[in-house]
């Protein structure tokens, strides 16, 4: 968060109002958050620290890593109620979110039913939730103790109530899925982020190229691109685009009532390689295929232009 600020008010130089804007903002982000959670556990890993918190009414389990909510849990109904069998998914995970959608839509497409889903990142494991029975679905991450918070019921139980056999592989998702060699996955889901940064190696030419040789004709790459301090839409767009593929985006509406419930519209992109593939899904409100951005040049292995995508976001 320091160094993105940083950055944008090296750009804002001669918009005081964005700079006195833009640091309001964030003081009053972070006053929220250390408000309104108390941290009952924390882990620390290669990749930062991982922090199990209560939200203040205690209705909410929550995994924060740096500054950012990477799944919730809910625990009480409005009424205190304890919350019974297989938790709902939150957070960006809720099921009218862009990411859900995406999912469900293909199911639908499939007749009800998917063959292969790739999930690389697992967080607290919100996706299972949305797993149905016949489906072969593999998670996939790099933190080995995200994956044991995720495991642990005392936790968190998405994963051992909704998909206990479902494989988690650990690893970087850019090897690991090159040696799925058998595997035509339906849909693939990127969201594998790392607090508020990116991963750029997940979203350059050579990372797509690689998913789409793993999907299934017909099939999906779902990329959550929710970020506060980079435009990422058009960077997935020009990468897509690059190569022949099309692409859909969303425009998430977030809601006092669903931020009440802790439910996050995602920013969601959805690369396939026809537009008849995309067609169910940009029939829905709120989305649309996207046109590439000739001013943004595709990242690749040995480019990214980080400072232009903070640039878009905070000129918006």
């Amino acid at each position: 968060l320091a160094v993105a600020l940083i950055a944008a008010l090296l750009f804002c130089a001669a918009h005081p109002a964005r700079i006195a804007a833009l640091v309001a903002a964030c003081i009053g982000l972070i006053a929220v958050y250390q408000e309104s959670l108390s941290p009952p556990y924390s882990l620390r890993s290669f990749f930062g620290v991982h922090r199990v918190m209560e939200s203040a009414d205690g209705r909410f389990r929550i995994l924060a890593h740096g500054t950012t909510i990477h799944g919730a849990q809910m625990l009480r109904g409005p009424d205190g109620t304890p919350v019974e069998g297989a938790p709902e998914p939150l957070t960006y995970y809720f099921t009218e979110g862009g990411i859900a959608q995406a999912l469900l839509t293909k199911r639908e497409a499939r007749g009800g039913r998917l063959g292969e889903v790739a999930i690389v990142g697992v967080g607290t494991g919100s996706m299972a939730c949305h797993y149905k029975q016949g489906e072969a679905w593999t998670f996939y991450d790099i933190d080995p103790d995200v994956v044991r918070i995720a495991r642990d019921p005392k936790l968190f139980n998405f994963v051992t109530s909704c998909t206990p056999d479902a494989p988690i592989v650990l690893g970087d998702a850019r090897l690991t899925l090159a040696d799925s060699a058998a595997k035509r996955f339906d849909v693939i889901i990127i969201d594998a982020f790392s607090s508020d940064a990116i991963p750029v190696h997940l979203m350059t030419r050579e990372a797509v190229a690689l998913y789409m040789s793993k999907l299934a004709e017909g099939g999906i790459l779902v990329m959550h691109i929710s970020n506060r301090n980079m435009e990422l839409a058009s960077v997935v767009t020009s990468v897509a685009a690059a190569q022949g593929l099309v692409t859909a985006v969303n425009a998430p509406r977030k809601t006092p009532e669903l931020a009440a419930e802790l439910k996050v519209p995602p920013h969601v992109a959805v690369v396939a390689r026809s537009s008849r593939d995309l067609e169910a899904l940009t029939t829905k409100p709120g989305w649309r295929q996207a046109t590439p951005d000739s001013s943004v040049k595709p990242w690749t292995d040995d480019y990214a232009d980080i400072i232009s995508a903070i640039w878009r976001q905070y000129r918006r």
